[in-house]
């Protein structure tokens, strides 16, 4: 097939990457530390170098052997927020052999149920804030060892001390929950330390993570991501990153406000930059913003990821168009669509572009991504990265012509294996040939840079028009009295569907009257919202992508 983005590479970025670097994501953590033992992750003002992180790592992962009998390719959950265990849990986890199922703390009875049952975990590390709701589930699941952690227990005495009692007195409650097999993350590394780790081969095939989608079609299915998925987005990444950026190895200060346990922040955050040797500041509560901005001030940062929303919401707080931004080199969006908005004004307070990239869970998730040196903003999720390919098809599975429309696929070493113990879903995205369907309306341009219209689901047929939420939020967005806003269909006797608006205001003098006009300014008539409804905020996913569902949902319930 052929590739118009190879020629506009950033000169000396290869077509390929060598799979075979590595043989296991533990290769990558032990050369990480090997080369630069004194970087650090950084929580609460609390440094944890590389060393220290493999030291204790290390006796994790033994006491996991050791104490809880766990084997390689057994599954254990880890539920907790930024916070310095989750390195040693996740690093120690992978040098035992084990496949990792990343949980959201936030979830529910009904959604932690299913994913551990599921999986089929037998283990599972806990913020303690959370074990009521793992109370509720866990007799319906095979988990038998519950790891117990505190906010502060990797923060040294006295911050320790006084974070947990911080903590306890703000929720005002410790749960009371009675669970058997319980045991303490300070415990576990104390014993852990006396024990020996006898790490187990690990090759390309093993499953390193499950990680669950977010079900916006029904129950979560978990994406089986290999050795060799991870090795080769890491290296990917690596590669994109080091020959078409000023990213220097071992000279750069990462913050990490998205959540570990998003497969955004945990391949780019964690493995990515911990492979480049960067400080890494982990941000426990985002939606903090100014508490967020005090630390940004303190820390000094060369790299930020993000979604829009985040980029949007510090943007709009007070203090951080202060800040020093001379150092800072790269700001990384995805997730979800950076609107261009937010991309313009970013790029005039900080300096430096918002560059945009694309991936999915079932992609580790990296698979496109701009040129790393741009500064304006130019709508597209970018190139392919190298060893991928990308194909836009119709519903027949025919490849598109340059510049319609159709579903976007990907074809590369990142791509999953497939769906936990579900053979026909895994089929209905994966094809013999390794491509993968990711459910997102896309067309390409000449040169080979690829734009997503849209989820193919989240598409609105007005009157027979085909209507992209994303062009609508994009165009409400501008709007100077407007923080956020989604838009969705909603049913319409004589078009089927109009567009339904809803809207945080930033002015709160703002009109619906106002905004239909600045939108019949910039779209087309059939395009133009018939419905807006003003809200104090709008539903989100754990990583501060505005959820269309939910608002889909609400109405329709």
């Amino acid at each position: 097939m052929e590739k118009p983005w190879l020629k506009e590479y950033p000169e000396g970025m290869p077509e390929f990457i060598d799979v075979d670097r590595y043989g296991s994501l533990v290769e990558i953590f032990d050369e990480a530390v090997n080369r630069f033992g004194e970087a650090a992750f950084i929580n609460f003002g609390q440094r944890m170098s590389y060393a220290d992180l493999a030291r204790r790592s290390r006796d994790f992962g033994a006491w996991l052997q050791r104490r809880a009998a766990l084997g390689k390719g057994e599954r254990i959950a880890i539920m907790m927020p930024n916070l310095l265990q989750y390195p040693v849990a996740v690093l120690g986890a992978l040098q035992a052999g084990l496949t990792i199922v990343n949980t959201n703390p936030l979830y529910t009875a009904r959604e932690l149920r299913h994913q551990l049952a599921d999986s089929g975990a037998r283990a599972i590390v806990i913020l303690e804030n959370f074990c009521h709701v793992l109370e509720e589930v866990i007799g319906d699941t095979e988990v038998e060892t519950v790891i117990v952690t505190r906010m502060g227990d990797q923060l040294g005495f006295p911050k320790s001390l006084l974070m947990n009692l911080v903590v306890r007195h703000l929720k005002r409650m410790v749960p009371a929950y009675r669970l058997a097999g319980t045991v303490t993350f300070r415990d576990v590394l104390s014993d852990g330390a006396t024990l020996q780790l006898e790490r187990p081969e690990l090759g390309h095939a093993d499953i390193a993570f499950l990680q669950y989608t977010g079900g916006t079609t029904g129950l979560a299915k978990g994406a089986m991501l290999t050795h060799r998925n991870l090795v080769a987005n890491v290296v990917q990444a690596q590669t994109w990153i080091e020959l078409g950026s000023p990213i220097e190895a071992g000279a750069e200060r990462v913050v990490t406000a998205l959540p570990l346990y998003h497969i955004f922040a945990l391949t780019a955050n964690l493995l990515v930059f911990m492979s480049l040797g960067a400080d890494n500041l982990m941000i426990t509560n985002p939606r903090d913003m100014p508490g967020f901005v005090k630390e940004l001030r303190r820390f000094r940062a060369t790299v930020l990821t993000g979604v829009n929303t985040l980029f949007n919401g510090l943007l709009n707080t007070p203090g951080f168009a202060e800040l020093d931004f001379s150092g800072f080199k790269l700001a990384l969006g995805g997730g979800m669509a950076v609107q261009e908005s937010v991309a313009r004004r970013w790029q005039e307070v900080t300096g430096r572009g918002l560059i945009e990239a694309y991936g999915l869970t079932e992609t580790s998730p990296a698979a496109c991504m701009n040129p790393l040196t741009g500064r304006s903003y130019n709508g597209s999720i970018g190139l392919p990265i190298p060893s991928t390919e990308c194909t836009v098809r119709d519903d027949q599975g025919r490849q598109l012509p340059v510049g319609e429309v159709g579903e976007l696929c990907i074809r590369g070493p990142q791509v999953m294996a497939g769906y936990w113990k579900q053979p026909q879903a895994t089929a209905e995205v994966l094809d013999d040939d390794g491509w993968l369907r990711t459910g997102d309306m896309a067309r390409m341009d000449e040169n080979g840079y690829f734009y997503v219209v849209d989820r193919l689901k989240d598409m609105i047929l007005v009157s027979g028009f085909n209507v992209y939420p994303n062009e609508i939020e994009a165009v409400v967005a501008m709007h100077p009295g407007v923080l956020e806003a989604a838009a969705i269909g909603e049913p319409d006797e004589r078009s089927g569907e109009v567009v339904k608006l809803f809207v945080v205001r930033k002015d709160p003098s703002l009109t619906a009257e106002a905004l239909i006009a600045h939108c019949r300014e910039e779209l087309t008539g059939y395009k133009v919202p018939k419905r807006i409804e003003f809200r104090d905020e709008l539903p989100k996913s754990n990583v501060g992508k505005i959820l269309r569902r939910e608002l889909r949902n609400a109405k329709a319930g």
